[in-house]
This record gives C-alpha cells, sequence and structure tokens, in this order.
C-alpha cells in the first residue's frame, strides 16, 4: 500500500491517512468520515475506501 495514494480527490484524503483513523480505532467507513470527512463531497471513492478499511481491519 503506497500511504501517500489519494483515495479521495475531493478532500485529498490519502491511504495513509485512512490508515491513521484505523490506527486510532475506527472500524467502518462511519468511523473514518468522523475523523476526516472522507467521501463526504461526491461518494465517488466510497467503494474504495470501504474496501481498503476491509484490508485494514483484517489484520
Amino acid at each position: 500500500m503506497n500511504p501517500d495514494e489519494i483515495i479521495c480527490s475531493c478532500l485529498d484524503i490519502t491511504k495513509g491517512m485512512i490508515k491513521e483513523a484505523v490506527d486510532q480505532g475506527a472500524k467502518t467507513l462511519a468511523d473514518v468520515q468522523e475523523i476526516n470527512d472522507v467521501g463526504t463531497i461526491c461518494g465517488a471513492c466510497i467503494d474504495d475506501v470501504e474496501q481498503l478499511i476491509a484490508e485494514l481491519t483484517a489484520k
């Protein structure tokens, strides 16, 4: 995983920022959105964000 890869272009949120949210205890899309608002503008990244959260929380 490239932590610098942008996953949400509307808000310039990277995969690393999603990982940080998960490391802080976020387990769902809603949890991550409380931390960084990912996917709250156009929503195009939601599937990718949910997949990344699933990968990160499966470890």
